[in-house]
C-alpha cells in the first residue's frame, strides 16, 4: 500500500493541538512538507518542532477574518503549489438551536464554510498542475446524526458536508479527491470543555458526564486523537486514490445510521 507523501505539500488547519497537530505529525512523518496554519505564532513555532523532517512552515491566521486568511493564503501559493488541504477548526458553542442568534449562525459559517472555501480555491489550481490534490475535511458525526444541545455545529457541519459532496463531484477528473472524517468523542481541549458544560448544565460530576458519553460507544472508550489522524493520512496518501466524496465516521461505532 502506497502511504508515500514525499514531494507532496500539506496545509493544516488548527494544527496546534488536538486532532489538527496530530494529522500534521502523520502527514510529516509519511514524508509530507507540512504547513501549519493557526492564530497563535507561540504555539505554531512550538508546533513546527515536532514534526519529522525539514522545510516545514506555518502561517499565522484568524479563521474569524477570512479576508485576513484570504490574503495569507495567496501569499502562500504565490510561488508554491499544495496537493493536500486538510480544513480543521474548532466547532461552535453548543446550546438548543432555538436560542442561537443570528450572530453565532454567521460566525459558525465564517470559520468553516467560508474560511474552507477561501482555502481551496486557493489550493485546487496547485492541485490541478501537479495531477493530485487530496482536500480532507474534519467536521463531525453530526452530519449522519445531530448531536443533541449542538444546534449551530449541527447546522454548519451539514453544510460544510455538502459543500464537500458537490465538491468531489465537480474535481475528481483532476485526480483531486474531497472527503469528510468525522470524529466521534475525542480526548481533546474540546470535549473537555463539552464534557465541564455538561457537567455544570446538569450537577452532575465530570466522571458521571464522561462515563454516560463513553457508555454510548461500542468500544466503551473516547478516541485518541492519533486514532483520527491516521483516517486523515490515509485518505491523503495515494492508496486512497478511488475514494471519493465520502464521509467517514471515527466514532468507535456510536453513530448508529449507516
Amino acid at each position: 500500500m502506497n502511504l508515500d507523501l514525499h514531494n507532496k505539500n500539506a496545509i493544516v488547519c488548527g494544527s496546534t493541538q488536538g486532532i489538527g497537530k496530530c494529522i500534521a505529525i502523520e502527514l510529516a512523518k509519511l514524508g509530507a512538507k507540512v504547513t501549519l496554519i493557526a492564530r497563535n505564532e507561540d504555539a505554531l513555532k512550538a508546533a513546527v518542532q515536532e514534526l519529522d523532517g525539514n522545510g516545514h512552515h506555518y502561517l499565522v491566521a484568524d479563521f474569524s477574518n477570512p479576508d485576513q486568511l484570504k490574503e495569507k493564503i495567496a501569499g502562500a501559493t504565490a510561488n508554491k503549489n499544495y496537493n493536500i488541504l486538510v480544513n480543521n477548526t474548532g466547532g461552535p458553542a453548543g446550546g438548543p438551536i432555538a436560542d442561537a442568534t443570528i450572530e453565532a449562525f454567521l460566525n459558525a459559517y465564517n470559520m468553516h464554510l467560508v474560511c474552507n472555501h477561501i482555502l481551496a480555491q486557493a489550493l485546487v489550481p496547485g492541485m490541478k498542475t501537479e495531477k493530485y490534490g487530496r482536500i480532507i475535511n474534519i467536521i463531525s458525526t453530526s452530519v449522519k446524526q445531530p448531536l443533541k444541545g449542538l444546534g449551530v455545529s449541527n447546522t454548519t457541519r451539514g453544510a460544510v458536508a455538502s459543500w464537500a459532496k458537490t465538491m468531489a463531484g465537480e474535481l475528481g477528473e483532476f485526480n483531486i479527491t474531497v472527503n469528510n472524517v468525522l470524529p466521534g468523542a475525542t480526548n481533546t481541549v474540546r470535549l473537555e470543555s463539552i464534557i465541564e458544560n455538561k457537567s455544570n448544565k446538569t450537577g452532575q460530576s465530570i466522571d458521571d458526564v464522561s462515563e454516560a458519553m463513553t457508555a454510548q460507544v461500542p468500544m466503551a472508550r473516547f478516541a485518541e486523537p492519533e486514532e483520527i489522524a491516521n483516517v486523515a493520512a490515509f485518505l491523503a496518501s495515494p492508496a486512497a486514490s478511488y475514494v471519493n466524496g465520502v464521509s467517514i465516521p471515527v466514532d468507535g461505532g456510536r453513530t448508529t445510521s449507516f
